[in-house]
């Protein structure tokens, strides 16, 4: 018996000397068992966009342990970034991410050959020359709008339903930064989900001109609700929207539609879900491919267009959050599954098919006609559609 048992322990030494070998080879040819990893965030995380971006930075801790040594810089102005870029690269860092739109990623990334710069996208990159160290990325948020907009058109359609609202009642409101591509496309994507349950619904917007400021964006989302808005949604940085509706709430029928962060805990009462776009498949995807010295987009499942990726519910870029089954209206969980298992299955490019018309507001002679449909991320991560609907979206300005 004792044979049986040395033979044992011999045969599972010699296992694990043949898998240390294996290991072995595998660093000897190219294979990296530690890496240093930078992130710059463009606030810090007590903002909801900083704070769900810094969801990756925690998965790549939970995943590789101590094989992954991390430096955060936070608070980045855009035009500050030479600084912390240069600092992170005299740390060692191979591979730096970054949730800012800065240019100075892309015009410093050559200096550094041996580093990879991955920045969430910030324009329309399908028709740009970048250094081979550079990479974008960025989740296809329009679809997690779409589907937010159809919670709030059910809502919408219980609350006429009840005789809370009449029909032209039903506006929602959308508390927007600036009036880029990006924003313009979320804030519409949403709109068509609330009409695709309450074709009536129309919409205000409201610009603060600044991606992050507590006091503009309440007072922006209390204008909307003042000026009739029974769903506010945003992007924005703040909590700001969301403590407005809350507040609203003690005394009239308004509802919270959040993006990056579950609002769930500061507006209870008034929170009814929220869609976020998930950092974690690109970021732990990109660290693997360091860590295996091969390409970031040979390893990273996307969309791929050339050194940029997106991807949706499709991959996992995209999810919702905390639908609030207290607030919902009944059968809301069954239609937001249904929804997600049909954009899974690729089927997202109906979205912005539809009878309206669109123009571009810094140029009133672009003008785009939806009946034959515009499909969004088609050839960049970055969103592109940036036409305001005809009648059926207005913008307020802050007084």
């Amino acid at each position: 018996m004792k044979r049986v048992y040395i033979t044992t322990a011999l045969t599972c030494i010699v296992i694990l000397a043949a898998l240390i070998g294996c290991f072995r080879v595998l660093n000897l040819s190219g294979g990296r068992d530690h890496l240093k990893v930078g992130f710059i965030y463009d606030n810090d995380e007590s903002t909801p966009y900083t704070y769900n971006f810094s969801l990756a930075k925690d998965a790549l801790e939970k995943k590789y342990g101590a094989r992954v040594e991390i430096f955060t810089c936070s608070n980045v102005l855009d035009d500050e970034m030479e600084e912390p870029i240069r600092e992170l690269a005299g740390d060692g860092c191979d591979i730096i991410f970054f949730n800012g739109y800065s240019e100075l990623v892309m015009q410093l990334a050559p200096e550094y050959p041996n580093i990879q710069f991955c920045q969430t996208s910030y324009m329309d990159m399908s028709n740009q020359t970048v250094p081979e160290n550079y990479h974008t990325f960025k989740g296809e948020a329009y679809q997690g709008r779409y589907i937010s907009g159809m919670v709030a058109g059910m809502k919408i359609a219980q609350m006429i339903s009840e005789g809370t609202i009449t029909e032209d009642q039903a506006i929602v409101g959308f508390v927007a930064a600036f009036p880029t591509s990006e924003v313009i496309s979320g804030y519409t994507a949403f709109l068509l989900g609330v009409r695709s349950v309450v074709p009536e619904a129309v919409m205000r917007v409201c610009y603060t001109e600044t991606w992050s400021s507590y006091a503009l964006e309440k007072s922006a989302a209390q204008l909307l609700i003042d000026e009739g808005c029974v769903i506010v949604s945003q992007h924005s940085d703040t909590i700001g929207p969301a403590i407005a509706c809350e507040e609203a709430s003690e005394t009239e029928e308004v509802y919270f539609v959040g993006y990056n962060q579950s609002m769930a805990e500061v507006a209870p009462r008034s929170s009814l879900v929220t869609s976020r776009v998930c950092w974690e498949p690109y970021v732990t995807s990109a660290v693997d491919a360091v860590m295996m010295n091969k390409k970031i987009e040979s390893v990273v499942t996307g969309h791929i267009h050339g050194s940029d990726v997106s991807a949706g519910f499709d991959k996992g870029w995209v999810e919702m959050e905390d639908l609030n089954l207290t607030n919902a209206a009944p059968g809301t969980e069954e239609a937001v599954n249904a929804a997600i298992y049909q954009f899974k299955k690729g089927k997202v490019d109906t979205i912005f098919k539809c009878g309206y018309i669109g123009v571009n507001p810094e140029d009133s002679s672009d003008i785009i006609d939806l009946h034959a449909g515009y499909i969004e991320n088609e050839f960049t991560s970055y969103p592109t559609f940036h036409y305001i609907l005809l009648d059926i979206i207005t913008i307020v300005e802050l007084p």
